[in-house]
C-alpha cells in the first residue's frame, strides 16, 4: 500500500504544483466511517485524457511503431489466470490468432479450472472486509495512480496489444486503450465522490440522518467484451472503488491488453486478492459463479442474447433463494442502431456520420450504426456523398499499413457469419447493393464496407444485429415522415444502443423526440 499511501498524502498537499486545479472531496467522504483521515483531501478535477496526433515521425508515432515492433517480435504472447495477485497453473488454453493475419498466433487464452474459478470467489471473499474497511481516500488513491500508469509508462504498450490484438487502427487504439482508460479510472473517482456528497439535507429536531454507501454483501462478478480494451477497467474500477471484491472474466479476443490492465492496477497498489482475473469457458465460469452464494451482482457487457439468458439465471436463483442477497444487474448491450434523416437535415454531415458510425472499427463498436432512412428528396445527394465517402475508405493490416481506416473483422466465426448475409443479400433482389459486397480472408479476416439499398424498412437487415461492416439504407416518401418514426422504434426489436436524427426542423425534431423517446440508449439530434 505504499503507493497508495504516497498518492494519498500528495492529494492532502494542495500547495503541490501538480494538483493546483483541485476541488475537494465532498465533506460526506471526509467523514466516512473507519475513515483515519482527520483532514480534508482533495481529488484532481475531472478531465479528459488528451490524445496526440500520431503524424508521421511524431514523437509519439515513433514510439508506438517502437511498440508494435517489439510485440511482433515476442509474438505468441503469454497471457495469464491470477488469483491473489499471483499466475496460476494453466492446464488447457486456447490460440488467439491475430485477426489480420490469422496464420499468426498472437497470444493463449488460459481456461481457467473449475478449481480455479472456485478457489479465486473464495480468495476475493477473503479479502472483503479489509477491502470495504479501506479509506475511500485510498482507493481513489490506487484508481488516480493506475490512470497515469495507463497514459505514461503503458500507453503504447496498450495500443500495440490492442491494435495487434483486436485489429484496431492507431485512432481506435489510442481513444480506446490509453484515453477512455484512463477516463474510466480518473472520472468514476470524481463520480463516486460526487455520489457520496449526497446527503439527507433535512431532519428532526436533535436527531441527524446521514447516508453511507456501503459494498454489497459478497462478490460482484465482471464480464467484459472484446471490442473495448477500456471497458474492462470500466467493469472492474467501478465496483472495486466503492469497496467491492470482483471476479473478472476478460473476452477471449482482447486476453493479452486485460492482463496488462491487471498488472497495472496491481503495480498502482491495488490489493492483489480484491480483483481476481480468471479467464476460461464462459459457460463454465459462469455457471461457478451463478450458483454462489456470495454472489452478489453483474457488471455485464455483450450481447443481448447473453445478457439475456444471464439475466434469466438470476432471476432463477432469486426464486430458488440461492442468494444471500438480491443480486444487482447491470448490463449494456448492443442492438439495431439508426439514422434517420428529416428532409431539412444537413446531409453532408449526416453522411460523414454514418460513415465514422458504421464503418470506423468494422462496424464492431456496441453504438456503431447498422441502418438509415433518407428522406426521398434528398436521398439522391444522400447515396452519391455515401457512396463517394465509401470510395475512399482504406482496409489494411492495423501494423503494416498505419494509415488504413479499417482492419480485420475480430475472428473466424465473426467473418463467417458477415460472409453468409453478404452472399444472401448479394443474391437478394429486394436488395440493391451501393457499395462493397465482397471479402478477403485468405490472410486476416478482412471485409469491405458494405452498404444495401432496401425495397421495405422491413427486411432482415433492418432487424438482425451483424455487428460487421454493413449497413442497410431505407428511402422513404417525405409525406411519411410521421408514420416512419414507428417503424425506426420498433426494428431491430426495439433495442438500439444508440440513435441519431439529422433535422432543423425544430417541430420535426420534438416530433422525432417524442416518437423515440424509448429508442436508443443514447439519443443524438
Amino acid at each position: 500500500m505504499a503507493v497508495t499511501w504516497k498518492l494519498a498524502s500528495t492529494l492532502a498537499r494542495p500547495s503541490q504544483p501538480l494538483l493546483r486545479n483541485t476541488r475537494a472531496i465532498p465533506s460526506a467522504v471526509r467523514v466516512q466511517q473507519r475513515t483515519k483521515a482527520t483532514a480534508p483531501f482533495r481529488l484532481p478535477d475531472p478531465r479528459n485524457e488528451p490524445n496526440p496526433s500520431y503524424t508521421r515521425g511524431s514523437p509519439e508515432r515513433l514510439m508506438l511503431e517502437e511498440a508494435l515492433t517489439k510485440l511482433r517480435s515476442q509474438l505468441p504472447l503469454k497471457s495469464e489466470i491470477f488469483y491473489n495477485g499471483k499466475t496460476q497453473p494453466i492446464s488447457k488454453s486456447e490460440d488467439q490468432v491475430m485477426p489480420s493475419e490469422h496464420a499468426t498466433t498472437f497470444t493463449n487464452y488460459p481456461l481457467a479450472t473449475k478449481e480455479q474459478a472456485s478457489a479465486a470467489i473464495e480468495s476475493a471473499l477473503k479479502a472483503k472486509k479489509r477491502w470495504e474497511e479501506t479509506p475511500f481516500v485510498d482507493r481513489a488513491a490506487i484508481f488516480q495512480k493506475a490512470a497515469e500508469l495507463v497514459t505514461r509508462k503503458y500507453r503504447y504498450e496498450l495500443i500495440a496489444a490492442t491494435m495487434l490484438g483486436q485489429g484496431k487502427n492507431i485512432w481506435q487504439g489510442e481513444i480506446d486503450a490509453a484515453a477512455e482508460l484512463a477516463d474510466f479510472f480518473r472520472l468514476n473517482c470524481n463520480y463516486a465522490a460526487e455520489l457520496l456528497e449526497r446527503q439527507p439535507t433535512r431532519g428532526s429536531d436533535g436527531m441527524w440522518s446521514r447516508m453511507e454507501y456501503r459494498p454489497l454483501e459478497g462478490f460482484v462478478y465482471a464480464v467484459s467484451p472484446f471490442n473495448f480494451t477500456a471497458l474492462g477497467g470500466s467493469l472492474i474500477s467501478g465496483p472495486a472503488l466503492m469497496g467491492n471484491v470482483v471476479i473478472w472474466k476478460p473476452s477471449q479476443y482482447n486476453i493479452y491488453a486485460s492482463t496488462i490492465i491487471y498488472k497495472i492496477l496491481l503495480e498502482a497498489g491495488l490489493p492483489p486478492d480484491v480483483v481476481q482475473f480468471v479467464p476460461g469457458d464462459a459457460q463454465e465460469i459462469t455457471d461457478i459463479v451463478l450458483a454462489h452464494k456470495e454472489f452478489a451482482g453483474l457488471n455485464f457487457i455483450g450481447s443481448s442474447d447473453v445478457f439475456r439468458s444471464i439475466y434469466a439465471r438470476i432471476g432463477e436463483g432469486i426464486g430458488n433463494k440461492t442468494y444471500r442477497e438480491f443480486p444487482r444487474v447491470v448490463g449494456e448491450t448492443s442492438g439495431k442502431n439508426f439514422h434517420l434523416l428529416h428532409p431539412t437535415a444537413d446531409v453532408p454531415s449526416a453522411v460523414n456520420h454514418t460513415i465514422r458510425g458504421a464503418f470506423e472499427y468494422q462496424g464492431q463498436k456496441c453504438s456503431a450504426t447498422s441502418r438509415v432512412y433518407v428522406p426521398q428528396s434528398r436521398a439522391h445527394e444522400f447515396l452519391s456523398l455515401l457512396k463517394a465517402g465509401i470510395s475512399e475508405i482504406t482496409v489494411g493490416s492495423p501494423d503494416k499499413d498505419l494509415e488504413a481506416f479499417m482492419g480485420p473483422v475480430i475472428h473466424r466465426r465473426s467473418f463467417d457469419k458477415i460472409k453468409k448475409i453478404i452472399d444472401e443479400s448479394n443474391n437478394d433482389s429486394s436488395l440493391k447493393l451501393l457499395a462493397g459486397g465482397t471479402y478477403d480472408d485468405s490472410v486476416g479476416f478482412y471485409v469491405n464496407p458494405t452498404v444495401y439499398q432496401a425495397a421495405s424498412p422491413d427486411h432482415r437487415l433492418f432487424n438482425e444485429e451483424i455487428f460487421g461492416p454493413v449497413l442497410a439504407v431505407y428511402v422513404y416518401p417525405d409525406a411519411e415522415w410521421s408514420s416512419i418514426l414507428s417503424n425506426v422504434d420498433q426494428a431491430g426489436g426495439g433495442l438500439a444502443l444508440t440513435g441519431a436524427v439529422f433535422a432543423q426542423d425544430r417541430a420535426a425534431i420534438r416530433e422525432a423526440e417524442d416518437a423515440l423517446r424509448y429508442s436508443a440508449g443514447n439519443f443524438y439530434i
